[in-house]
């Protein structure tokens, strides 16, 4: 076999996964091809279109286990759009008049790359897709090789996205400690925002950890901090609606009876009502380079803040965001040995010139394979029907309309 030349790059937001997956990927290129040279782009398909890149020395790849314990990205992220020339120029990626997939195809061809490893999103990974295409109609001899990474876990057809697992539990975490302000005052209303633009999953397996977190704890009965204190009384995802005037009336009733109110949000619940209302009212949306609102600017949880606090009589309401603290951690052991799999299967594959995405292939009864990168698609609904959610919110007592 040619000595190969192997690239990684990670993109999109971060998530619990990326440092342990560049890590796995040096550990297992080291193991089974020690000849082949690695190299990272920094800041992911940013880097390959200026060429700015990192050489991983011997050094690095004796210390490459220490990045499993290490949330964030050792080689940097972007949001870039290879398919979006115009946002490319603005951004002094490329010249005027330049396309970028021809920029990037032509600089993995100056640095002799065999194998590319994209770690991200849909919208990675769809850019993933797209330089594929353009570098096989073009001769240019190269595998690119996926590795699904988002805590929304909204990947089509991938049954669990990298880092979605640890996501979950450390905004449990989180929340474990705010969800105390409840006995800073009375008639206290706390929003917990749980990240998930179209896809409720992740909010809800944050709630389903939560509970479980805060279910078996021993309290001290006739004080506050009770089981009540550590009770969710609402949760709102993209997929689900409700009426604002029924679920005020029962959550009034929470309020009248405990004194507290807590309330775990999507940051994409309602987010087309909110969009489409700031519109109609005349104010430009942001969106980014793939032309997805930019959420951070929508503020979803104090939408949900000012529908409820007056309405259930809060005195002091509070919206607490976990997206970042989450997204920030280290890998748990339930993403280790996921990502582990994920990474033996992605250097098999492309020491085989095998392209896709790697991941447990829903539409294949969950056999983990490289999937076909034209199958690889985002905005994955999460399932209502799902039985450990309905015994969630059959925990929180509400009722589950769909949107």
């Amino acid at each position: 076999m040619a000595k190969q030349k192997i690239a990684l790059l990670t993109a999109g937001g971060l998530a619990p996964c990326l440092s342990s997956a560049v890590g796995g990927l040096i550990e297992r290129y080291t193991d089974i091809a020690p000849e082949a040279e690695i190299i990272a782009y920094k800041s992911g398909y940013q880097g390959v279109l200026l060429g700015d890149r990192i050489e991983v020395t011997k050094e690095m790849r004796e210390k490459a286990y220490l990045l499993h314990r290490f949330g964030g990205s050792p080689i940097g992220n972007s949001r870039v759009k290879l398919t979006n020339a115009a946002d490319c120029v603005k951004r002094g990626l490329v010249k005027e008049g330049e396309n970028p997939l021809k920029v990037a195809a032509e600089r993995l061809a100056a640095d002799s790359v065999t194998i590319l490893h994209t770690i991200g999103g849909d919208d990675t990974n769809t850019t993933a897709a797209d330089l594929a295409a353009y570098l096989a109609g073009n001769g240019y001899d190269l595998t690119v090789v996926g590795l699904p990474k988002t805590v929304d876990n909204d990947v089509v057809p991938i049954r669990q996205s990298l880092g979605a697992w640890t996501a979950a539990e450390v905004g449990a975490q989180f929340f474990e400690n705010v969800g105390n302000e409840q006995t800073a005052s009375p008639r206290t209303l706390v929003i917990h925002e749980v990240m998930g633009r179209h896809c409720g999953w992740l909010t809800a397996a944050t709630a389903r950890a939560y509970i479980q977190k805060t279910r078996d704890i021993e309290y001290v009965d006739g004080l506050m901090m009770n089981a009540d204190l550590k009770k969710i009384d609402g949760l709102y995802l993209p997929e689900t609606g409700f009426n604002l005037e029924r679920e005020s009336a029962r959550l009034k009733k929470v309020m009248d009876q405990r004194g507290t109110v807590t309330l775990f949000v999507s940051e994409g619940a309602a987010l087309n009502t909110i969009v489409a209302e700031r519109e109609a009212a005349g104010e430009t949306i942001k969106r980014d380079a793939f032309g997805h609102v930019k959420i951070d600017t929508i503020n979803v949880g104090n939408w949900f803040q000012k529908q409820f606090a007056d309405l259930i009589g809060a005195e002091r309401s509070m919206v607490q965001k976990s997206g970042y603290f989450a997204r920030s951690a280290p890998a748990n052991g339930d993403d280790l040995r996921l990502i582990q799999g994920m990474v033996d299967l992605a250097v098999e594959s492309a020491l085989n010139k095998v392209s896709g995405v790697t991941g447990h292939d829903e539409d294949q009864n969950g056999k983990l394979r490289t999937i076909e990168f034209p199958r690889i698609k985002g905005g994955k609904h999460f399932d209502l029907t799902a039985k450990w959610f309905g015994e969630v919110m059959d925990f929180i007592e509400q009722p589950i309309e769909a949107a």
